[in-house]
């Protein structure tokens, strides 16, 4: 199967904490870092999630927001350190790529946001993904 959605990283899973309709799903990346998605409980058992399980995180390039500097106050988990490799700018929205450890990522943003942040190669920044926006793929 192909999908459209730009950013897949491999990794294991190393915790799955069930709720009453959701749950946490603790993945380690090839990279190393962690990565939590928030999943239904019924996905995670269908699944047939525990610690051990190789998966593939899924992230629309739409759901990537970016910061070039420390942010702090935010709920959302995921946060990937890493530096902006191209920007591709039309007139409303930009493709920024930006390699992290152990692979790259694509984020979709407003060309006004790209301009206000002055992102160009090799600006540092962090990749903030919520964990609602991150699905699980196996096998």
């Amino acid at each position: 199967m192909s999908l459209s959605i730009r950013n897949q990283f491999p990794g294991t899973v190393t915790a799955v904490t069930p709720g009453e309709a959701m749950a946490t799903v603790r993945v380690r990346l090839a990279g190393g870092q962690d990565l939590t998605a928030a999943i239904t409980r019924e996905a995670a058992d269908d699944l047939g999630l525990t610690p051990g399980t190789a998966v593939r995180a899924l992230v629309k390039s739409t759901e990537v927001a970016l910061a070039t500097t420390p942010v702090g106050g935010l709920s959302i988990r995921n946060r990937l350190p890493g530096t902006v490799t191209a920007v591709a700018a039309g007139d409303a929205m930009a493709s920024v790529r930006i390699t992290v450890e152990g692979g790259e990522l694509t984020a979709a943003i407003t060309k006004d946001a790209a301009d206000d942040l002055r992102l160009s190669a090799g600006t540092p920044v962090v990749a903030l993904i919520k964990s609602t926006e991150v699905s699980l793929a196996v096998g």
